[in-house]
């Protein structure tokens, strides 16, 4: 979502960054960059003024001017600003603090992904906060609206209140919230019906539903890709109703960012929750510190890191170890990964969240690496006999032919893949040289951290402030990606290993 704004401030920090010393005319140049910036990202008018008002007065100090490192103290302030703008360091989480059933009011316009966000909440709060959930649909305007949601009850594994046709929104209401003290649970969603406009007889349904079930939390679901209009939707709507957050939709999508900007800063209410794809599974808690890094190209390695527990099974994980320290990497173990990183979210989303990682991320374009280039690799695999898998040395031509057909791709392909296994084994094997995973991880402890460590490994230039190493270069040739099909390759050693 924040690809263009990104690279606008990128490229603003950068002439900053490569200056010695920083005059006051620097700065204020820096910044009405930084405000056009802004302005063609769809953020409210108010909101920029203020935001370049605040960041100007800090830079213009003379801590920062005459700080060593003055293009670092800019770029820390207009971070420190950009997560006062999100919603600050501490945003209030979903309040669950009340005797059970907790309800919870899910409100918006028809298409602003409301039923879907009920059963992706429902299946978070089941799946992260151990908590027994029931849904109910109080949209009665909308054809097949309830059957929707009892459909996605079932994928998510939510239970959802029966559906008897004819009922008004407030006595499935009053039936949802009996039915939940019955069964004991301790979370109630209301889906409560939208409308294509914000309009009178809306509001009234909803106070009247408020009233009835008086919910501990009210949500108010907009989709991010409408920008601007959708904080007027938010402004509306907490004139009428006492919201108490915003569940952002469609942040994996192509929009400017404005609504995801100025949404706290107009409406005083916090943004709680971001639907970041289609699936199920992918809602996450908002945190203004997280999205203002993948803003200024700083990562976002502690998701990254979130995700990565998520997907990866430990068993698998230590079993894999185990393996590595015996130097041992067949086409199963290949197969295990790329599993895991499409679990993860795939190769885009991925390297959005690694620091420094904008070349890189180029360079997979330009090359056509994407997700559909996991899915042809695991289709390869497949393909092959158990034998071939865990003997990839056996794949002759015929064979080769045979995968290839089999998987529905080239020979080509098939040869690519087995180069990218052949770099990756060779890894492993001087990966054992060096004393297993126990001589890496000594390797790791070198140099300050993790910076210090793949900052020699890489043989790039350093690391940059907090320790975090400058993985600028990562991005083409055969200094990019190495193993990875179509963005180059070379001598496999465990530097190549590593950039991978």
């Amino acid at each position: 979502m924040f690809d263009n704004l990104s690279d606008r401030l990128g490229s603003v920090f950068a002439s900053l960054k490569g200056r010695g010393s920083l005059k006051e005319q620097d700065v204020r140049d820096a910044m009405r960059e930084v405000r056009i910036a802004l302005l063609e990202a769809d953020v409210a008018l108010p909101v920029v003024r203020r935001f370049i008002d605040e960041v100007t007065e800090k830079a213009i100090g003379q801590n920062v001017l005459k700080s060593v490192t003055p293009g670092q103290q800019v770029i820390k302030i207009v971070n420190d600003a950009l997560v006062d703008m999100l919603g600050g360091q501490d945003v209030p989480g979903i309040d669950l603090n009340a005797a059970p059933p907790v309800v919870i009011m899910m409100v918006g316009l028809q298409g602003s992904g409301k039923t879907t966000s009920t059963a992706k909440l429902g299946k978070l709060l089941k799946e992260k906060h151990g908590k027994k959930v029931l849904m109910a649909s109080l949209d009665v305007n909308r054809p097949a609206a309830q059957e929707q949601l009892a459909v996605l009850g079932e994928q998510v594994g939510v239970g959802t209140l029966p559906i008897i046709a004819g009922q008004s929104p407030t006595a499935i209401a009053e039936r949802a919230i009996n039915s939940a003290k019955l069964t004991a649970v301790d979370v109630l969603l209301l889906d409560t019906a939208g409308r294509l406009h914000v309009d009178a007889a809306l509001m009234e349904e909803m106070k009247a539903v408020a009233a009835i079930s008086t919910p501990k939390e009210t949500l108010l679901v907009v989709d991010s890709l409408t920008g601007q209009d959708a904080v007027n939707v938010a402004q509306s709507f907490a004139g009428e109703v006492d919201l108490t957050g915003v569940i952002l939709t469609r942040m994996d999508g192509d929009a400017r960012g404005g609504a995801a900007l100025s949404m706290r800063a107009v409406t005083g209410k916090p943004i709680k929750f971001a639907g970041t794809g289609e699936k199920l599974d992918q809602i996450e808690v908002f945190q203004p510190s997280r999205v203002a890094g993948r803003i200024l190209g700083m990562g976002d390695i502690v998701s990254l890191v979130e995700k990565a527990a998520a997907a990866v099974d430990v068993a698998d994980a230590e079993k894999m170890a185990e393996r590595m320290s015996k130097g041992q990497f067949d086409m199963n173990d290949l197969r295990t990964q790329l599993r895991q990183m499409q679990k993860m979210g795939g190769l885009g989303m991925l390297a959005g969240m690694m620091p420094g990682m904008k070349k890189a991320k180029q360079a997979m374009e330009a090359s056509g690496m994407n997700d559909r280039t996991l899915l042809r690799m695991d289709a390869i695999i497949g393909s092959m006999t158990e034998k071939e898998r865990a003997r990839p040395d056996l794949l002759n031509a015929k064979r080769k032919i045979r995968v290839a057909k089999g998987s529905g791709t080239q020979v080509q392909d098939v040869n690519k893949l087995i180069k990218m296994h052949q770099e990756m084994e060779r890894a492993m094997k001087q990966i054992k040289k060096m004393g297993g995973m126990k001589g890496l991880a000594a390797l790791f402890g070198k140099g300050g951290g993790l910076g210090g460590a793949l900052g020699g490994a890489l043989g790039g230039g350093g690391a940059a402030a907090g320790g975090m190493p400058d993985l600028g270069g990562l991005g083409g040739g055969a200094g990019g990606l190495g193993g990875l099909p179509g963005l180059g390759g070379g001598a496999p050693d465990l530097s190549k290993f590593l950039k991978k």
